[in-house]
């Protein structure tokens, strides 16, 4: 044999998919994945504290990018929520902001978790 086929991507995907079957399939996903986001999505517009960035026919599924009022209380926002092991929330560096990134092994209860911070601090810092 000429050429070593990529064994570890090939294992690599063939675990994905193993655990994409054990989740009920594409579609089963599909429909946690817009739960999971209408979650968030409800708590950004819900508030006059949030803003979201993207207009309503363009939002992802799986990344969800929003402003505070300021870039302080975005850094604080960021900085207290990873104290409580919400990391990664940092929006990306030629845009700013926060960005929740929720791909399909996201728990639900991680999502609920950065809802419920959200309105906390929101109550505290309005």
């Amino acid at each position: 044999m000429f050429n070593t086929p990529p064994t570890f991507a090939m294992y690599c995907v063939g675990r994905v998919l193993t655990w994409l079957k054990e989740q009920g399939g594409v579609a089963a996903l599909q429909k946690r994945n817009e739960h999971k986001a209408a979650l968030l999505y409800d708590a950004i517009d819900g508030s006059d504290f949030y803003r979201g960035h993207a207009e309503k026919a363009s939002r992802s599924l799986m990344n969800v990018t929003f402003n505070l009022p300021t870039p302080e209380l975005e850094a604080q926002f960021i900085a207290e929520a990873a104290a409580i092991g919400l990391d990664g929330l940092k929006g990306h560096r030629s845009i700013g902001g926060c960005r929740a990134s929720i791909y399909n092994a996201f728990p639900e209860e991680g999502v609920k978790k950065l809802v419920d911070f959200m309105a906390e601090f929101a109550q505290k810092n309005a």
